[in-house]
């Protein structure tokens, strides 16, 4: 039987909470008459606040990042591109500013509903990364903020029993311009849900964390 994460899962660093997420699932509670949607998480990028160049929470704490000081096990969603939203998991204790990218699902539950979200060709292009898998999940800035472990704003993260990637795909993040050279974007390997480009073309260099 599935059950959603404890608090406790998320309060060590991203670095350390971000390969941990890998396998685990995505939940989306159904609401007036619409399914409930789920996706395996198979790619995260991890990203660690005023130690970290390339995080939002890098100059402190604004209107847009509040969310990500905390309390964890919450779910941290920003607007980017005057298009599109991402969505993070909060780590680390209450105050201290560090959240896990998630980047790519495997469809699981609700495909149809994540079908008409999106339209696209091929189910596998669904959730194949960060704003794709808030469109498929149907993700807004309306969930800034929802608790992930009591799941009381219709959305959880659950462990249904399959275990992280023993080695996984490690690279650099993507789309940023500093902090570039860190390893710190995993993703499950051979995945054919993982977003397009790098990640599938690296899948064999990979490592024991």
């Amino acid at each position: 039987m599935s059950r959603a994460l404890p608090r406790r899962f998320y309060a060590p660093g991203a670095v350390e909470v971000a390969p941990l997420l890998l396998n685990k699932v995505l939940v989306r509670s159904g609401g007036a008459g619409r399914p409930a949607r789920a996706g395996r998480i198979v790619e995260v990028e991890a990203y660690r606040g005023g130690a970290d160049p390339a995080s939002h929470a890098y100059r402190g704490r604004t209107a847009r990042n509040a969310t990500m000081f905390g309390p964890p096990g919450r779910m941290y969603v920003y607007f980017t591109y005057g298009m599109h939203f991402c969505a993070n998991v909060v780590c680390m204790p209450d105050g201290v500013a560090e959240a896990v990218l998630l980047r790519a699902l495997a469809p699981l539950r609700g495909l149809d509903e994540m079908r008409a979200c999106r339209r696209v060709a091929g189910d596998h292009h669904l959730a194949s990364g960060p704003a794709k898998l808030c469109q498929a999940m149907g993700i807004s800035r309306e969930q800034d903020g929802v608790d992930l472990v009591s799941g009381a704003g219709g959305l959880r993260i659950v462990d249904d029993g399959v275990a992280p990637p023993v080695r996984p795909g490690v690279s650099a993040r993507v789309g940023i311009r500093v902090a570039v050279d860190q390893p710190w974007r995993w993703w499950v390997p051979g995945d054919p849900n993982v977003s397009p480009g790098r990640a599938r073309a690296r899948d064999a260099v990979t490592g024991a964390l």
